[in-house]
């Protein structure tokens, strides 16, 4: 999946007829935002002139009483999430998206690197501009004494995620955004030093990650040095002991990158972009959408989905088959409870997200072989027909939590209270570069306009 150096001179085409340019000369990710960042400042400040007035959707009581689902009020340049097509990154499908961004070169899966170059740029990097800004990362990737301190100093039975959450906040003690912003600057500047904040965090989101691995499941292990010549996923993979495991290594490269983003109306992005509309630094917005992240209903789901496939292994035996799939899928069903890893809020066809890491399974015997990989397989049979005959699901088809977390379990990864800290630091890449957006085209405070169930009912009355 490596693209090919040749590509590096002319245009990358991908199936969905989106055209990149390659540069054969290396740029940084900083000098190439400054080429394309004037042109979208043109382009929002044309569409702001010329159809500021244009409707694009209507209100209903049911987006205002449903969470706002589905209410087109969002910038987010990166991604789109079509129902049918599922995700696209400036216009890069998932399988475009493997064919084109370099992997590490003893890989084939995308680098995480590769995807952050394509969402803050909306340009496929070349191989040398990826291993230039690993390089980077890697060098920017030391937690400072004080922070490491501060999570060794946290009890073991704390959350993971609250302990993430705690270690990004405090790393705005380093803050160049906070500090220019302080001293004064103008807020065509401001872009820049959040650049630099998204950069140093995401740097060290591995070391502080690992960390905390480590104090809450490995306790009294040691952790290694940071390797300068290692990938963002390669450092991550060794710090949390795993480094060994070329396999894993190479799922969790492309578990972070197709994770990276997916739209900005999801809990946690759409937080980290609120509270980064206040002009908080990217630390304070990014923690506040870690927390959004550990709710229940967001970043849970593979857990839930890898409890519920273990339940019923335990109860169905090594002999697998179809009927006895399908009694458990309806005794799931009967009991009141949905089937974890089915249906989404959006989509309307199975995931490509979940059809790529099938995909990676297959290419694995270990994983071809494996009895919870091979009941994930088996279940994305038998469910989605189980789910239409029960009628209750608009989407009867698996998303990508239906086997994410249990890849990581089949490698021996089997903590699953952590499982949201590694989508933690994937949903990094995309929430940040939208605040180095939002900050480069000048977007204002969010800030909708509620309304009582009475103002409701009078507006509804008077129409």
């Amino acid at each position: 999946m490596l693209v090919c150096a040749g590509l590096s001179k002319n245009f990358a085409k991908s199936a969905s007829g989106f055209a990149t340019k390659r540069f054969a000369s290396t740029k940084t990710l900083r000098e190439a935002l400054q080429e394309v960042i004037p042109a979208k400042q043109e382009q929002l400040k044309k569409l702001k002139a010329e159809h500021s007035q244009a409707i694009v959707g209507d209100v209903k009581v049911e987006n205002i009483i449903g969470g706002m689902r589905g209410l087109k009020g969002m910038l987010w340049d990166a991604s789109v999430l079509d129902p049918i097509e599922g995700i696209r990154f400036h216009g890069l499908t998932i399988p475009d998206c493997q064919k084109v961004l370099p992997a590490a070169p003893d890989g084939k899966e995308i680098l995480p690197e590769s995807m952050l170059w394509l969402l803050m740029t909306g340009k496929v990097p070349t191989p040398e501009e990826t291993r230039q800004l690993s390089r980077e990362l890697a060098e920017k990737g030391e937690l400072p004494k004080f922070v490491e301190q501060l999570i060794d100093s946290l009890p073991q039975t704390l959350h993971p995620m609250t302990q993430l959450g705690i270690g990004v906040s405090a790393l705005n003690h380093d803050s160049a955004f906070q500090a220019a912003y302080e001293r004064g600057i103008k807020k065509s500047e401001y872009w820049t030093y959040t650049l630099d904040d998204c950069i140093n965090l995401i740097s060290r989101l591995p070391a502080l990650a690992a960390r905390i691995y480590r104090n809450v499941y490995k306790s009294g292990s040691e952790m290694p040095a940071i390797d300068k010549n290692l990938d963002l996923v390669g450092n991550y993979s060794q710090l949390l002991g795993y480094g060994h495991n070329k396999s894993l290594t190479e799922y969790l490269r492309l578990y972070i990158a197709l994770h990276g983003d997916h739209e900005g109306g999801n809990a946690s992005a759409h937080t980290a972009h609120l509270v980064g509309s206040t002009l908080s630094d990217p630390y304070l917005s990014y923690s506040a959408a870690l927390y959004a992240l550990a709710g229940p209903l967001h970043g849970l789901a593979n857990q839930e989905v890898l409890r519920w496939q273990l339940a019923m292994q335990k109860e169905i035996g090594s002999d697998i088959t179809h009927g006895k799939i399908k009694d458990y899928l309806w005794k799931t069903l009967k009991g009141g409870q949905v089937v974890p890893g089915y249906g989404h809020g959006v989509l309307r066809n199975p995931d490509p997200r979940f059809i790529a890491l099938q995909e990676f399974c297959n290419t694995l015997p270990e994983l071809r072989e494996s009895p919870i990989i091979r009941l994930v397989n088996m279940t994305s049979e038998i469910a989605p027909e189980v789910l239409k005959e029960h009628g209750k699901t608009k989407n009867p088809y698996p998303n990508v939590d239906a086997t994410s977390g249990c890849v990581l379990y089949h490698y021996g990864l089997t903590e699953f209270k952590y499982y949201t800290v590694i989508f933690g630091v994937s949903r990094a890449l995309g929430a940040l570069t939208q605040l180095v957006w939002a900050r480069a085209l000048g977007l204002p405070l969010e800030r909708p306009k509620s309304l009582s169930i009475d103002a409701i009912e009078k507006i509804v009355k008077s129409s």
